[in-house]
């Protein structure tokens, strides 16, 4: 007998749709978190060009910093270093990492901080390179 009937048999069509639907909830997860905003190398280059901003390298461990760099602050290690963040809640924090998960990650710590204004770079560091900008 087929793999298929068998599993039929075993479980009927409504728990089918069921772990369906959760398949489909669960990819949701994988989705933008709405309290980060993503930017683009060049979107960042242009605001870093336009004023300065608060901007964190979150990647562990160090790497060469974007110039422009406020601050190293582990993306695991946020709270510990909330002395060193300014003290409005509402200034724009821009964060990276090498490729972006790690500041996902820094900017929902900050968001749990009760910061709400938070940037990510899109692709990170390695966005900004192939984008030819500096590092220090």
């Amino acid at each position: 007998m087929p793999l298929s009937t068998r599993l039929n048999a075993m479980f009927p069509k409504k728990l089918h749709s069921v772990v369906a639907a959760m398949a489909i909830l669960a990819g949701c997860d994988f989705q933008q978190p709405d309290y980060v905003k993503m930017v683009s190398a060049d979107e960042l280059n242009r605001i870093m060009q336009a004023g300065d901003i608060f901007l964190v390298d979150v990647h562990t461990p160090e790497q060469k910093h974007i110039r422009g760099t406020d601050l190293f602050i582990p993306y695991n290690e946020v709270d510990k270093y909330q002395s060193k963040l300014p003290e409005d809640k509402n200034t724009a924090i821009y964060v990276y990492c090498e490729g972006g998960p790690m500041g996902n990650a820094a900017a929902k710590a900050l968001y749990r901080l009760g910061y709400r204004n938070l940037m990510n770079l899109e692709g990170g560091a390695k966005a900004w390179r192939k984008s030819g900008f500096a590092f220090e």
